[in-house]
């Protein structure tokens, strides 16, 4: 099933990749009742305009914006007042490279148990590769982890998707992407460049960095369709 997945993302992301548009970068607005705008900094401004970013400009991120980013984070709801959380920042660039090559070992070697698959591994090849040379220009990473042996550790699964939700809306508040990555960066990928201890459990790793650019808002659905009466 995860390669399947695995499978599936690769193609989302190689489709993606022609998705990008300039026309989103950040502006400074003031919040306008007759036109319902809003300045970056305001709640709803960044609900709107968070997105899901693949590629990334290669600057150097201030060590106070990282600490605010997860200091919003670690406010997420929690069950018990648990707080299982660990937030793991990579900035090592050897580091980044052998997760990338990890990666794409991985997905080469997906490539060679589905052989069925309409693309030449060559092409196959060089699209994995851009895929995570885009992932991998960001000069820093996030990992979220919860603790196994946390008070009410059966709860973890739902206490660090939440504390995840709030550092990529952080994160857009000060104007840098993120990505809510799982089977595209694999778990065992991560331990194992990482060395992270068996007892912690990642929920997600994200990039941190400002886009190169920002995406066109993707479709969504109305909300009345989310909606039971």
């Amino acid at each position: 099933m995860k390669k399947l997945v695995l499978g599936l993302f690769i193609l989302s992301s190689i489709l993606a990749l022609g998705q990008i548009n300039q026309t989103e970068m950040l502006s400074t607005t003031t919040k306008n009742s007759e036109s319902n705008t809003y300045s970056d900094s305001d709640i709803w401004h960044v609900f709107q305009n968070r997105r899901s970013v693949r590629k990334f400009k290669s600057d150097t991120i201030p060590e106070k914006d990282i600490l605010r980013i997860l200091d919003a984070a670690r406010t997420a709801p929690t069950s018990g007042n648990q707080q299982p959380w660990k937030f793991m920042i990579i900035r090592d660039k050897h580091k980044i490279a052998q997760l990338k090559e990890a990666c794409i070992k991985e997905s080469m070697d997906y490539y060679e148990d589905h052989k069925d698959t309409s693309e030449s591994k060559e092409l196959f090849s060089q699209l994995i590769k851009t895929v995570y040379e885009d992932y991998c220009s960001a000069p820093v990473f996030i990992i979220i982890l919860t603790d196994d042996n946390s008070a009410y550790a059966s709860y973890n699964h739902w206490d660090g998707p939440l504390a995840a939700g709030y550092l990529l809306l952080a994160a857009r508040a000060l104007g840098y992407g993120t990505v809510f990555i799982t089977d595209a960066i694999s778990e065992k990928a991560t331990k194992e460049v990482f060395q992270i201890p068996e007892n912690y459990t990642r929920v997600c790793i994200t990039p941190l960095e400002v886009p190169f650019e920002w995406q066109q808002k993707p479709p969504k659905k109305n909300l009345d369709d989310f909606i039971i009466r």
